[in-house]
């Protein structure tokens, strides 16, 4: 977690921009990440120099040719502005723009960059606070990127908006990476749940990555994301790199639009927040997802890309709008029926209607299933989230420290702090959903349902359709009893009116 002074430092950064004249704020972190993989390179190359120096005959990668030397970080920064800005707009980003040759994804997604900086004033400005970020440390680099990216603040084209990292966080404690698994987010965006689940991997795995065979699926087969956003995808993948993955495969793709056979059966996890934007052409959408469900729906087309991606016994955990659930179009009805008789549908997690604002008032819930091809689902999990730990209006303020935010508190919640914060209750009954939530009540905050109740309510999975309201005990009297009362409450008010005139008569 980084601290107060780091972030004032992000926050000048920040605040530089946008007295300089840019205000967009995927603007600003498209300049920042640009300007952090230069960095990255000079970083590389000095590392590389050193190696050549010390080992003669190993083999080494040199980017920068002796009449390139002034392209480095280490050699533009100190410069005055005027040259800085010079060396920076007819020289470095032209140097971009040819990389992308070793076939890694940061170099390939820079090759369309653009220097829009618009002034030598905020550009030295902006490299001296970037120079002085404590950038050494994977967790304080990963954090302070996070942090920035807090600060988009706006929702993108296409219904793209950043999904809440607890958000992210619990999706990942639900489904539990492995080493071995192939993680893929078809929506990658800022790729937040692919970083997530390199960090769950990292911190419950720690001796993955001690095999070398291991730590190269890691690196360059592991983690798989698909933007059809340039900028998003450079964001994703220098995302990936600040928290430590070397190779990732962010790429360009149009999930609807295009054929998924190449990508087929292939995942064993899928993370995913897609944007549901409404309805797509049929003459738009990929032949394979019609042949799943046809339909026109963004948010049911990406169920079905899902099922497609998943190899048999690859699980997900995904969000949806609340129409999902509950929806009575015939697409609707095929596709909940599919995740439950012909996979398995292990939880529904309902979502407070304010989780995604201040970008939209959206009702949405967490989908969790496992694809097998031959059923399974013999009962089906649903929490009621009442409380995340956030305010649930635009301003989505903190309700609790630091420290008790998380799925997984550094410090366990009181039941009055639970009130606040569901999450770490939501992963306590998560894990127990085949033993003792079989026998909760269905007044209580999360329960299991039979398939068999499932099937006759016609594969609604809304949580209201199951969940049993108490009414509270009412007493009955008898009539002659409350008439009773009634004269001798009337009694008693002529009496203290008639004692009120005697006092001022």
């Amino acid at each position: 977690m980084i601290t107060g002074e780091l972030k004032s430092s992000i926050d000048r950064v920040w605040d530089a921009f946008w007295s300089g004249g840019i205000s967009n704020p995927l603007e600003v972190i498209e300049q920042i990440t640009y300007l952090l993989f230069i960095k990255r390179l000079d970083e590389i190359e000095t590392r590389e120099t050193a190696k050549a120096e010390r080992f003669p005959n190993a083999s080494v990668t040199l980017r920068f040719g002796p009449d390139q030397q002034e392209l480095r970080w280490s050699r533009f920064r100190d410069r005055d502005p005027e040259t800085m800005f010079k060396i920076l707009n007819h020289r470095v980003f032209p140097y971009l723009q040819t990389l992308g040759g070793d076939g890694s994804t940061y170099s390939h997604h820079m090759r369309d960059a653009r220097f829009t900086i618009p002034s030598p004033g905020l550009l030295s400005r902006v490299v001296d606070m970037l120079d002085k970020l404590p950038m050494g440390d994977r967790d304080t680099r990963g954090d302070l990127y996070e942090y920035m990216l807090s600060k988009i603040a706006t929702a993108g084209h296409n219904g793209q908006f950043r999904t809440s990292r607890h958000i992210i966080q619990l999706m990942v404690e639900m489904t539990a990476p492995t080493p071995q698994d192939e993680i893929c987010d078809p929506a990658c965006g800022t790729a937040g749940f692919l970083v997530e689940a390199n960090e769950y991997v990292r911190r419950v795995h720690p001796g993955a990555l001690l095999d070398a065979e291991q730590r190269e699926h890691f690196h360059e087969r592991m983690f798989h994301g698909f933007d059809f956003d340039a900028t998003m995808l450079r964001i994703g993948s220098m995302n990936m790199m600040l928290h430590g993955v070397e190779n990732p495969d962010i790429r360009y793709r149009d999930s609807l639009a295009e054929n998924v056979s190449g990508e087929s059966e292939k995942y064993s996890l899928i993370l995913a927040n897609p944007p549901f934007a409404g309805s797509l052409d049929y003459e738009s959408t990929s032949g394979d997802l019609q042949r799943v469900v046809k339909t026109r729906k963004t948010e049911l087309l990406f169920l079905a890309l899902f099922l497609r991606l998943l190899k048999p016994g690859g699980r997900a955990a995904v969000i949806v709008p609340d129409g999902v659930l509950f929806g009575s179009s015939r697409a609707h009805r095929e596709l909940r029926r599919t995740l439950v008789e012909e996979h398995r549908l292990d939880g529904v997690v309902k979502l407070p209607s304010g989780t995604f604002k201040p970008y939209s008032g959206v009702s949405t819930a967490i989908l969790l299933f496992t694809k097998t091809n031959s059923g399974g689902t013999d009962h089906v999990w649903f929490y009621e989230v009442t409380a995340d730990g956030w305010s649930l209006d635009d301003k989505r303020a903190p309700l609790l420290p630091d420290e008790k935010l998380r799925p997984v508190p550094e410090v366990a919640l009181t039941g009055e702090e639970h009130a606040r914060n569901n999450l770490p209750d939501v992963l306590a009954r998560w894990s127990r959903r085949d033993g003792d939530e079989l026998r909760r009540a269905r007044t209580e905050q999360s329960f299991c349902v039979p398939k068999a109740d499932i099937v006759e309510q016609g594969y609604d999975l809304s949580l209201n359709r199951y969940k049993e309201v108490v009414h509270e005990a009412v007493e009955h009297r008898e009539p002659l009893d409350v008439l009773a009362d009634l004269e001798r409450l009337e009694s008693e008010i002529q009496q203290g009116m008639a004692e009120l005139r005697a006092m001022l008569g």
